[in-house]
């Protein structure tokens, strides 16, 4: 066992050892580290600018990867095969998911084929049902519901041929998708402990307080998100079901889907819907009792309290204000990915805030592991 540092003079020797001024570096030296600091950034821009179209695909990669990796090593404990565990868990994700889009793509369609073959007669239900209301009852509004069901109708048509043409960039996003989740989910230990090697021992507080924040958070929010957009989507289709609204399955997945978007929500799912059932259906009351449980339920009580509590107690880092925060401004600056993005960057300023405020021994830690004996007590 190594014997303590005597006192002052020696640790300021050993400090000057171990940590070098700018001073002290000769010219080659400097050289070297300037050119080794522009061609890393040179590359890294390169790299992110190749990147720039999949690096959505490749994060939601690592995160379904790292989501699913305790359902990986349930199915490796049994099948202690990498390949054949990481294919299984893949496809209990992605066949359902594949199902549930080429369902919903084909409803889709057929609607779309009736919207546009029926125009006129959807037109002059929409007039008649716009006549029926007090201020609109003398209004000549027939031309302008033509042109907009007329707008409508294209519309759908060009989103579903806008589909088919964007197959080649969806199968490229689709393929980074997969490969990361694979490599990610069956080499998740070999990954960390490169990047763990790699920090200097002086940071190693500080690296453990920004892993253990980004895991924390990034779970959080993964699986209220995730929980909460079920609960918001089987509420839908309770809704459509008890009204007897056509495709009630496709819009609770379509409801399921758009959630995750800035801006749009289930609201984009239920509006429609209510404006549908007082129309078509000549129900008003339906329609206003599905925007009321729309609104109050999924918009206001899920969405602004139910999912940042879930995040916030789930992640053990941030209380439920700063994920509330983190989730709403995080989706509004950086769109999809601020649902991760934004948790995650208070996370990690947290985990900074408080290496940076407690006992300061990871600053000195390198000294200890070159073997010189100082520890916290001794400084």
């Amino acid at each position: 066992m190594t014997a303590p540092l005597a006192g002052p003079p020696e640790r300021r020797r050993l400090e000057r050892r171990t940590n070098p001024t700018l001073a002290e570096l000769t010219l080659p030296e400097l050289r070297r580290m300037l050119v080794t600091t522009i061609l890393f950034v040179i590359i890294l821009v390169l790299f992110l600018w190749m990147v720039r179209t999949v690096i959505i695909a490749a994060i939601l990669g690592v995160i379904v990867a790292m989501f699913m990796r305790p359902v990986f090593l349930w199915i490796h404990r049994r099948i202690p095969n990498n390949v054949v565990a990481t294919t299984i868990t893949l496809a209990l994700l992605i066949v359902p998911i594949f199902a549930l889009s080429a369902y919903s793509y084909d409803e889709i369609a057929d609607v779309a084929g009736y919207v546009n073959a029926h125009q006129a007669e959807i037109a002059a239900k929409i007039d008649q049902s716009l006549h029926r209301l007090p201020f609109l009852q003398s209004a000549n509004t027939g031309e302008a519901v033509k042109h907009y069901v007329l707008v409508a109708s294209n519309y759908g048509t060009n989103f579903l041929s806008g589909l088919r043409s964007a197959v080649a960039s969806i199968a490229v996003a689709a393929t980074i998708f997969m490969f990361t989740a694979y490599y990610v989910m069956g080499d998740s230990d070999e990954i960390m402990a490169y990047f763990r090697n790699r920090i200097p021992p002086r940071y190693g507080e500080l690296a453990t307080a920004l892993e253990s924040n980004a895991r924390g958070v990034l779970y959080g929010a993964i699986y209220s998100t995730f929980l909460t957009q079920a609960i918001k989507s089987i509420i839908i289709l309770a809704m459509n079901l008890a009204f007897q609204v056509p495709l009630a399955a496709v819009l609770a997945i379509l409801s399921f889907i758009i959630g995750f978007f800035p801006i749009v929500g289930s609201w984009s799912v239920y509006l429609p819907v209510a404006a549908w059932l007082a129309i078509f259906r000549d129900s008003p009351a339906q329609g206003l009792a599905m925007v009321l449980i729309g609104f109050f339920v999924n918009t206001v009580y899920i969405s602004t309290f139910l999912r940042p509590k879930i995040a916030a107690e789930r992640s053990k880092v941030l209380n439920f204000y700063w994920m509330l925060v983190a989730l709403v401004t995080g989706v509004y600056t950086f769109g999809l990915v601020g649902i991760l993005l934004g948790p995650m960057l208070i996370g990690l300023l947290k985990a900074i805030l408080d290496t940076i405020t407690s006992q300061p021994a990871w600053q000195w830690s390198d000294i200890a592991g070159d073997g010189g004996g100082v520890d916290a007590s001794d400084l």
